[in-house]
């Protein structure tokens, strides 16, 4: 019976902790929804990583960016953000039917996604960080409208080595603000999102260029700048 009375004590400590780390990530997220968050998990492990190099970021709103910057991001990486709950099961099981049929396993990570692991997590492909990244993308969708899961995604991506958000990319790589970005310029930026480490928006490889283009092309098919009216 002690033992019993041990493990049933030792369960409900488990449980309690558990559901107090949930209400407490719970309320940041929410805080979040209204107050910019200082930093991100990426920028934090950058500074870490690098302490005698500068991490550029400015914080801009949502509607201090040119219009056509959210546009090209969806139109690159989630073009289903406007319709999905944080994660795009079509998306993963046709990712997963491709890997079944013999071609390689592509992401499947929506915007809110990689907001979510950008904001908190780690980068990576284990099992683990992938299931915490689909998790906390259903809650942000849960307590984020789309335009502020926007608005955090375009200042926190990483689009070079250090250069965090849209508003500091515009600035080093274009020398304007976020506001004064062109369809092409948009379309440059979110083309180098999947490894901007690797990806050069300064000097474009042919892989690079032939991304812009699609990207435009895309653009204009989800018809443009209308596209994205109704978030």
């Amino acid at each position: 019976m002690a033992r019993k009375s041990i493990a049933k004590r030792l369960f409900r400590g488990i449980a309690w902790v558990f559901v107090t780390l949930v209400v407490l990530f719970l309320s940041v997220l929410l805080l979040f929804r209204y107050v910019n968050p200082p930093t991100s998990a990426f920028m934090l492990s950058y500074s870490l990583t690098n302490p005698h190099k500068d991490l550029k970021q400015q914080w801009v709103s949502l509607s201090d960016v040119s219009p056509w910057m959210p546009l090209a991001v969806v139109a690159s990486e989630d073009q289903r953000f406007p319709d999905h709950w944080g994660v795009d099961f079509a998306a993963i099981r046709k990712a997963l039917a491709e890997y079944h049929a013999g071609e390689g396993l592509r992401g499947a990570s929506t915007i809110t996604q990689q907001t979510a692991k950008n904001l908190f997590l780690w980068n990576g492909r284990s099992f683990v960080r992938k299931t915490l990244e689909a998790g906390l993308a259903l809650a942000v969708d849960g307590l984020w409208p789309k335009r502020r899961i926007l608005e955090v995604y375009l200042n926190i991506a990483e689009f070079g080595p250090g250069i965090y958000g849209v508003e500091a990319a515009s600035r080093v790589y274009f020398g304007i603000s976020a506001s004064q970005l062109s369809a092409n310029q948009s379309a440059r930026l979110a083309a180098v999102l999947p490894n901007p480490n690797v990806l050069s928006i300064a000097s474009p490889s042919p892989y690079v260029r032939d991304r812009v283009f699609w990207i435009r092309g895309q653009m204009d098919q989800l018809s443009g700048l209308q596209y994205l009216k109704g978030l």
